[in-house]
């Protein structure tokens, strides 16, 4: 991607963009960073969603600019061509067709990491461990980036009812206690304006 122009077209420059961290070079790896792993698999469903279906990849600010061959087709939005008359499965009787590729890249595109343990659902428990994160990035702020974040938020949330309000300072309160102090007196000093 080169940043060299303003756009020309928002909706089909800007709107229609669909970045993932899933989309990463050959020989780069995805950390197990909890928010990381949730976000590879929520931003590419959420593409499918708000883009109208599995083939947003092929609306122009998507598509790669390397041309590519595979026997990905139909569904709802093709705005490629479809792939033609040619065949959509491997093996066929077709010559020109694209050749499958090797995925023997063991250790040139990803580590090989042995996983045990169970498939099951958990509930899910909020612990002081979910709070680590943004307290770091709270904190990693300078003074004035705090207070922006601090206006910002105190503004959408004093909007939103009180038992809300109490419940969301708590969670503020929980990633750093000079955070939700924060929020807190300026949730109290909006609602005496």
């Amino acid at each position: 991607m080169v940043l060299n122009r303003n756009p020309t077209n928002f909706f089909a420059e800007v709107e229609q963009v669909a970045m993932s961290p899933g989309h990463l070079v050959p020989g780069i790896e995805a950390s197990a960073d909890k928010m990381l792993q949730g976000r590879l698999f929520s931003y590419p469903d959420t593409h499918r969603h708000r883009l109208g279906g599995p083939n947003y990849k092929q609306i122009p600010i998507n598509r790669p600019l390397c041309p590519f061959a595979n026997y990905q087709r139909d569904g709802f939005h093709v705005v490629d061509g479809n792939g033609g008359g040619g065949p959509n499965y491997f093996p066929n009787s077709y010559p020109t067709a694209p050749q499958p590729q090797s995925h023997a890249t063991t250790g040139l595109t990803y580590t090989m990491d042995p996983v045990q343990g169970y498939i099951d659902r958990h509930p899910q428990d909020i612990t002081d461990e979910d709070f680590v994160q943004p307290g770091n990035l709270y904190r990693s702020f300078d003074a004035t980036e705090q207070q922006a974040l601090i206006d910002n938020i105190v503004g959408h949330l004093s909007m939103a009812e009180g038992f809300i309000q109490k419940r969301q300072v708590e969670h503020f309160y929980r990633a750093d206690a000079e955070y939700g102090r924060r929020v807190e007196e300026g949730l109290k000093m909006k609602m005496m304006m």
